[in-house]
């Protein structure tokens, strides 16, 4: 069984934030996938299944969403290399995609939350948002819309992002990383 998870923070004032590009990934993954709700709320978030995988938006805030992973690991005995987290990258610049497996969570809420409640060693996939110019500019960044600019590409970006969350439940980390990393996007945004 796989476990998919998007980031992002409850409610519809973040919706189209740039924190809440995992959730925003997670609900084309649903769509694309006719994926069913699960009705429990001991999992702390909306709990999706299609096949063998389980979609997670966690309903906590970003900060605890290692509660809401944890809580449907436990409870489906999910091997922790068989967990994909979607979520924002600020060392990346906007529409790119890649991927990795472990390693450290560059200062990212989420996935420090994760990291402390089920360990490291899941599998990645970083969405890049750009970084403001100045560091104490990064919460009020990263909680603001996307530009209408950004907003014209973003169906694209969320669509192969996507596909290629797919595909890590059927293949390596490194041939999805090889087929449908995007370094630099080849769309333009200011």
């Amino acid at each position: 069984m796989w476990l998919i998870v998007g980031l992002g923070n409850p409610g519809a004032k973040y919706e189209h934030t740039r924190h809440n590009i995992g959730f925003l990934t997670l609900d084309r993954l649903v769509g694309m996938t006719g994926a069913h709700p699960l009705s429990s709320s001991s999992f702390h978030g909306k709990l999706f299944k299609s096949g063998q995988t389980l979609f997670l938006k966690p309903e906590t805030f970003m900060n605890r969403s290692g509660v809401a992973v944890q809580a449907v690991k436990q409870f489906f005995k999910i091997d922790l290399e068989q967990i994909v987290v979607i979520h924002d990258d600020l060392d990346l610049p906007f529409g790119a995609v890649r991927f990795k497996q472990g390693g450290g969570n560059g200062g990212h809420n989420g996935l420090k939350s994760i990291d402390a409640m089920v360990g490291q060693d899941y599998i990645r996939v970083r969405m890049g948002i750009g970084k403001p110019v100045y560091k104490s500019q990064v919460i009020d960044y990263v909680l603001s819309d996307f530009t209408p600019e950004q907003m014209r590409v973003l169906p694209l970006w969320i669509e192969h992002a996507a596909k290629a969350t797919l595909e890590l439940t059927r293949h390596p980390v490194d041939r999805v990383a090889s087929l449908y990393s995007i370094r630099k996007p080849a769309w333009e945004t200011p």
